[in-house]
């Protein structure tokens, strides 16, 4: 369970508590988070609706030129159709994904792990800004 970002302490790249609280995150800092988060989901929802405008696109073509298709055709119509509703599932867990981080940021937690509280160091968050765990808990998970 997340602390909330008052009573958090600092950890060493050991994962060791050190004691010491973070460094606060400025309000500059934090305008700045939020505007790049806010850019990357405005950016993710246009690559959405580009991606389900052409699918439906393509399911229109494919329902009118259908006509003499054997089973192969049509297998391999519907592995395309998968495979493009498979990405755009993808970038809708990534807009989710960054939703979460707005929302955390607004409450105080972004930056810091959901499940040891520990602080994620600021090279992950400029890698993937929209992570809720430390590298110790994802590698953790990804074992799992």
């Amino acid at each position: 369970m997340a602390k909330t970002a008052d009573s958090k302490t600092a950890t060493d790249t050991a994962g060791i508590k050190t004691g010491k609280a973070p460094r606060a995150r400025s309000a500059a800092d934090t305008e700045k988070i939020r505007a790049a988060l806010s850019e990357r989901r405005d950016g993710l929802k246009t690559e959405y609706d580009q991606t389900m405008a052409e699918i439906a696109e393509l399911q229109r073509d494919r329902l009118t030129d259908s006509a003499g298709d054997d089973q192969a055709d049509t297998g391999t119509k519907t592995f395309e159709r998968e495979q493009e509703i498979s990405l755009a599932n993808s970038i809708l867990e990534r807009i989710t994904q960054v939703e979460r981080a707005l929302e955390r940021l607004d409450e105080g937690t972004y930056g810091y792990c959901e499940r040891c509280g520990s602080t994620i160091p600021v090279e992950r968050l400029a890698a993937f800004p929209s992570a809720t765990l430390c590298v110790t808990c994802k590698q953790l998970e990804e074992r799992r």
